[in-house]
């Protein structure tokens, strides 16, 4: 199957911010990209591995016994 690519919009919708980020993103070097002319688009598959590298995980706590007052 083909790799889908994405706009810097349609990168921004996914990630539920406005396009600034993405081009911060782009500039800062922090995620790959393709430039295809003037054109700046991201994998879909790339945008998924960031957006798993970017996920955390809660920390389950031990419940503490504490003594009772």
């Amino acid at each position: 199957m083909a790799e889908r690519y994405l706009s810097v919009a349609q990168v921004a919708d996914i990630l539920g911010t406005t396009e600034r980020f993405p081009r911060r993103l782009i500039e800062e070097r922090r995620i790959e990209f393709k430039r295809f002319g003037r054109h700046v688009r991201i994998a879909e598959s790339v945008l998924n591995a960031y957006i798993e590298e970017c996920t955390v995980v809660p920390i389950r706590r031990l419940p503490s016994y504490r003594r009772a007052a």
